[in-house]
């Protein structure tokens, strides 16, 4: 299993998670998806390594802004 950390703008609300994680769910590999509103911060566990864009366009159809990858070492 390999944890992918990204920032995503615009969320606001439980929806607002729920969408993100829709979208992202349905990426091939993707099995967990765990969205923290507050600071904007999703981490998705998958079966292999997810390509960039891809998760940029989940985020996009999710009608949120794709901030980048963040660092999941403490």
């Amino acid at each position: 299993m390999i944890e992918h950390g990204y920032t995503v703008s615009g969320m606001s609300c439980g929806h607002c998670a729920q969408s993100v994680t829709e979208e992202l769910r349905a990426l091939p590999g993707v099995t967990e998806v765990d969205v923290d509103v507050a600071t904007g911060r999703v981490i998705v566990r998958a079966e292999t390594a997810l390509a960039d864009e891809d998760v940029r366009g989940a985020i996009d159809e999710a009608g949120y802004g794709y901030e980048g990858t963040v660092s999941l070492v403490p």
